[in-house]
This record gives structure tokens, sequence and C-alpha cells, in this order.
């Protein structure tokens, strides 16, 4: 059985009360007294309502258990069952139509099409990873995956393959043409991109200059206007950066220098507790709250 330790009318394992006074509240400003005096509060008010609540779970259960014992051995009656667990009020007669809107909900959710991700609390290297995963490496994904074929000399090997790299540049510039296609020509022949009067400019391997098709997915860039370090582009409210590097081991055989794309990915990051089903005693929530 845990220590524990009272804190007013509560009694606290005492390893969770050693999280929060040495590790949570530190810096913040409360005190662990205040916090436990506003847990207790928190309980005293919500205890009989919880206890009232369970006691009508409890009794719904057991005339739905008393149901299946009086019918058992019988064909199921569908619709006798539903009227019987709307008797009970276990079912609620369903209600006027109504409409959902978007209003005040933050665009990442109502209108932009991206992913979200959730991941368990209790796993530290999950929960980081998810916290990292805002933006992803386009080459990594292409590379280690089997979206890109092992045939034609193409293995992934314990070192860089050159060929499959040069698959994974390919599927890349075909990414970009389709997300952010140019005026004229293609990302492939691109040799170098700049930016002049706040307009994204791409030279061409056969000399000549273009733009994009839609000047409005340029979003940015970083470092000098003439040499970016990275090119920040927009499609459906979803950024992709393209980034430079002419030392870096793929930026050095790249005609335009690119390193990398990299895509904004899961917009929206849950740490789930609720997932976490083995958060229940103390040591598990001190594990939870520590990561």
């Amino acid at each position: 059985m845990s220590h524990r330790t009272t804190q007013g009318g509560l009694q606290v394992a005492t390893i969770l009360n050693d999280l929060l006074t040495q590790r949570i509240c530190p810096g913040t400003g409360l005190s662990p007294k205040a916090v436990w005096a506003a847990l207790e509060e928190i309980v005293a008010d919500l205890a009989p309502r919880v206890h009232t609540l369970l006691s009508k779970r409890d009794d719904l259960q057991a005339q739905i258990d008393g149901w299946h014992h009086q019918h058992a051995g019988m064909p199921h009656d569908a619709a006798a069952y539903q009227k019987f667990l709307g008797e009970i009020g276990y079912l609620l007669p369903e209600g006027p139509d109504f409409s959902a809107t978007t209003a005040n909900v933050d665009a990442e959710v109502a209108q932009i099409a991206g992913p979200q991700l959730v991941v368990p609390v209790t796993n530290a290297r999950y929960a980081l990873n998810a916290a990292n995963a805002r933006w992803g490496s386009l080459y990594d994904a292409l590379y280690g995956t089997d979206v890109i074929s092992e045939t034609d000399g193409c293995e992934k090997l314990a070192g860089y393959n050159p060929q499959r790299g040069a698959k994974v540049i390919a599927f890349a510039r075909q990414f970009l043409d389709q997300a952010a296609p140019l005026a004229s020509g293609s990302h492939k022949d691109a040799t170098s991109y700049a930016v002049n009067n706040g307009q994204l400019f791409i030279a061409l391997a056969n000399g000549s200059t273009t733009t994009l098709a839609d000047a409005a997915k340029f979003a940015g860039y970083t470092s000098e206007p003439a040499a970016p370090k990275s090119i920040l582009l927009v499609n459906h409210g979803l950024h992709f950066e393209i980034q430079f590097d002419r030392t870096h081991t793929i930026g050095q055989t790249d005609a335009a220098g690119i390193k990398d794309v990299v895509l904004e990915s899961a917009l929206t990051t849950i740490q789930d507790f609720e997932d976490s089903v083995s958060v229940v005693d103390a040591a598990d929530k001190v594990q939870a709250y520590t990561n």
C-alpha cells in the first residue's frame, strides 16, 4: 500500500504530493497547499453528484441485466429491447433537427484538412515525437518507406543509396509541381530560387526565369532574398518548406541546392490521458504527469 500524506481533508499519495511540491509548483507562483485546497473544494462539490450518478448507473445496469435474464434463450426482439431502454431512461427520445457551425473554431480544425495526432502521454518517446510532429521531412518519409520501390537498384542499404535518393528527389519535385506549379517549366528543372520585391523567382536549366503560377502560394523565406536558406509555400492552408544548402550531402548534388522539402504535418497533437488506460494509481499518474 502506498504511503499517503495529509493535505487538509485529503489523503494524497506521497509520491504524487512530492511530484507537485518538487517538480510542478516551483516557478509557477502556486503553493502546493493552495493546489490541494482547491482540489479539496472540487472534490467536496462534485463527490455527492458523482455518487448519485454512479447509483443511477448501477440501477440502470441492474434493470438491463434483469431484462436479459428474463429473455434468456429467446430470439432477440430489437424493437422490444429498444422500447424497454427508453422506458427506463437509458435511451432518450430523439430531439429536433439541429445544425453545427464552425464559428469561433480554430482554422486548423474548421478549414484545413490536416491530420490530427493522438498519443498516450505515458510513453515519453511517443509524446516527444508527437510534440515535434508539426513538421516532417518529405525526403525522409519517401526514402524510408515503400512509397519508393526498392527495384532497379533502389534498395534501402545500410548507407545512403544515391539511386534511391534520385527517385526520392524526383517524387518530391513532382509534389512541388502539383502543390505549387510554376508559370512555365517545372521545379525539376530549377537551378535556383530567389526573392525580389516580395515575389519568388525560379531560374531554370534552359536559362529562363519564371515565377509561381499562383503568387499567393509564396508565404515567405529565410536569410537573404537573393540566396534564401528556405522558401515557404502554402497549398490548401498547409505549408511546406524548400530548404537549401549546397554543402549538404543531398544539396550538393542538386541543381538548385535543395537539401530537403519539409511538410506541415500533424496540425493538432493531443497528449492523451484517456488513451492511457493504465493511468489508474498514483505511480501511473506520476509517470504521466512527469512526461
